[in-house]
This record gives structure tokens, sequence and C-alpha cells, in this order.
């Protein structure tokens, strides 16, 4: 009974290890500043360039663009380029849009890491690069892709598209 008991916990302990591996690190910068490696597969495109980040005056929204081809220590699974923002209240949430296709939501965001931005967005202002466009108002944060997918993200409302 001990042998069963002891093969059953060495079995879960390396089963747990082997999902472990699987997990995506962080994409952005830990609250201290300081950025977590990343494995990238192999590829023969250098990295494009640096992310660019910003945040709403009230702290509570954050975003980071990412070019097309990705950074050093992150490239987007469609190759880039993305803009990912989080809203931290009422409730945790992501909003990304990538090279293509609708903007995506995430409500279980693995890395919860917003905000700490440098850069300002005040109310009234905008912000592009890329294919990417985003205002800043006092109700929230709207941003599109040129393509017309979009998503805002507000303590009233958070929809993509």
């Amino acid at each position: 009974m001990k042998l069963l008991v002891a093969g059953v916990s060495i079995f879960l302990c390396l089963s747990t290890l082997a999902q472990a591996g699987g997990a995506p690190p962080p994409r952005l910068p830990s609250p201290e500043g300081q950025q977590q490696q990343q494995s990238l597969p192999e590829t023969t495109a250098e990295p494009a360039g640096e992310q660019e980040m910003f945040m709403m005056p009230s702290g509570n929204i954050g975003c980071v663009y990412t070019p097309a081809g990705g950074t050093a220590v992150y490239r987007p699974a469609d190759g880039g380029p993305e803009l990912a923002c989080d809203i931290v209240s009422p409730r945790y949430v992501r909003a990304t849009l990538g090279r293509a296709g609708a903007a995506t939501l995430d409500h279980a965001v693995g890395d919860p890491s917003c905000c700490s931005a440098d850069t300002v967005l005040d109310y009234g202002q905008g912000w592009e690069q890329g294919p990417f466009s985003c205002v800043s108002e006092r109700t929230g944060l709207s941003c599109r892709r040129d393509d017309g997918h979009s998503f805002l993200l507000s303590r009233a409302q958070v929809s993509a598209d």
C-alpha cells in the first residue's frame, strides 16, 4: 500500500511539473520594471522594435503596443502588430487586437500586470501606432484597427468586435 501511495505521489509531482512548463511567461514588465525573458521559436527574422506602453490618467487602464515581428522578449502569436489593453476595475480584463480578426477579451488573465507606464494618455487625447488608434475619454478607452475591429474598456462596459 505504501508503495502505491509513493508511486501516485511521484506521478502527480511529475505531471504537475510538466504542466507548469507549458504556461506562457508574462509579456509585460513586472511591477519592479524588470522584464522576464521568454523563450522564442527559432526564426531568422530580427525583432522589429520595442514595445510602447501608455495608461489612462485614472491608472485603471494600461496598454502595450507590440510592433510587427515582436521584440527581443515577446512575439505575438500571429507575428504582430498587437495592441493589448488591461482594465483593472471593476474586474480585470485584457482586450487584444492582433494583426487580423476581431478583438478578443480575456477575463482570466494569467499575467495581470497593469498599470505602470511612464506615458499617460490624457483625457481627450488620441494615440496612433501601426494600424491601431485609441481615444482616451473620462468614460473609458476606445481602440480600433484600420479595418474597423475595435474594443472599448470602461468601468461601465467592456466590449470587443
